[in-house]
């Protein structure tokens, strides 16, 4: 028997009572921080665009200040608090969330939810990672171009409530799978530093004293088209809407033949993707480049080495986005036709180099995902009490 049965069996034997948040937590939702309110130091924050970003991570530090006199305008965490993002793009981005185990308080941005509560901290978002409380956000939550599940409708959530040393011991095999693939992350995210090192010096090398033109005179753009899932019919057109992956698949497209996407808006917005099939553009911009001028793929790489650049271009508050004129006024460099194809041939090379030595990375991390993902979920489910 293990040492989680031993205490179920020692401390729970007739099952675990399923509680209202609302009776181990008060939610309350965060303040209104905005980019312009961040600096290099004071007092730390977090704001909704890092959760999203840190998902799954029990942080102890911050990655952002604001002014002593901006804390005192927003709504504070303290140590154990979780912070919860409550709009996004989907229903599974929704809800994601950290919890701030720093030393001092931490202020919180707006667009989430503040839980103060008197159980594990560490238990708790393992929870609200979990297919329990997935099933039960679904029901939560609503709009349509933003998601949003409202603090007030967090407080009906039911949530399992075993002893402190029943969820200690969850979190200490749940925290074993969750290093493991951490660190399988970290090694892939090496692979990729590396090439992205070769390609910058490239790139630099080829276009260091080359002509600079705006992206507008290079290439065509057009905005991609709004569409929802529920008002098209499922096909095998992928349809592009920021992340690495097509958003889903319909029966039409709007763009054939290669082009080079940015994306729009939310924390993807900047998001640099190349395609060469019939795709389906909706929270993006296409770029055709003008074939006299420049290769897509060369457009693409260019692009994709100022991915950073694109997404700190983003401006608003809630759901960030960049525009088409920021866009057009971006500057690349544009050596001869026959540079870019060797430049195109040289980091075709080095992407598939890299992705051999990675090949078996990004599988191994998805069934060590897969696994954590099925026992966290075994884990989180009790028998009922009563």
């Amino acid at each position: 028997m293990s040492k989680l049965d031993e205490l179920i069996a020692e401390l729970c034997p007739n099952g675990v009572e399923y509680k209202p948040l609302s009776e181990i937590a008060t939610v309350t939702r965060g303040g209104n921080l905005q980019k312009k309110d961040f600096t290099e130091s004071g007092v730390p924050c977090i704001h909704y665009g890092q959760i999203h970003t840190k998902y799954g991570l029990f942080t102890d530090k911050t990655f952002t200040f604001v002014s002593e006199e901006t804390a005192l305008r927003q709504k504070m965490a303290v140590t154990g608090d979780i912070i919860m993002a409550v709009t996004s793009e989907d229903v599974e981005g929704v809800c994601k969330c950290v919890a701030w185990l720093g030393d001092s308080d931490v202020a919180v941005g707006g667009h989430t939810a503040i839980i103060r509560h008197n159980q594990n901290p560490k238990y708790l978002v393992y929870f609200f990672n979990s297919a329990l409380f997935y099933d039960q956000k679904k029901k939560l939550a609503h709009g349509t171009k933003v998601i949003e599940v409202t603090p007030s409708k967090l407080n009906g959530v039911r949530v399992p409530v075993p002893p402190l040393e029943v969820q200690r011991e969850i979190v200490h095999l749940l925290d074993n799978f969750t290093e493991l693939t951490a660190e399988l992350t970290a090694e892939l995210t090496a692979r990729k530093k590396q090439y992205e090192y070769y390609r910058n010096n490239l790139l630099s090398y080829y276009g260091g004293d080359t002509e600079k033109m705006y992206l507008s005179d290079v290439a065509d753009v057009f905005r991609g088209k709004y569409i929802t899932q529920k008002t098209s019919k499922s096909g095998n057109i992928p349809v592009i809407m920021g992340g690495q992956e097509p958003a889903y698949y319909i029966d039409e497209s709007n763009h054939e033949g290669e082009i080079v996407v940015v994306a729009r808006s939310g924390v993807s917005a900047g998001f640099v993707s190349y395609w060469d099939q019939p795709i389906f553009v909706t929270d993006g911009f296409g770029f055709e480049a003008k074939k006299e001028l420049a290769t897509p793929k060369y457009l693409y790489y260019v692009l994709k080495n100022k991915e950073k650049e694109l997404n700190d271009m983003k401006r608003g508050a809630g759901v960030p986005h960049v525009s088409r004129e920021m866009l057009s006024m971006v500057k690349i460099p544009i050596p001869e036709i026959s540079t870019q194809k060797r430049i195109v041939e040289i980091l075709d090379n080095l992407e598939s180099i890299c992705n051999d030595l990675s090949s078996g990375l990004p599988a191994e991390i998805e069934a060590r995902q897969k696994q954590y993902e099925y026992y966290r979920d075994k884990l989180l489910t009790f028998k009922e009490k009563n």
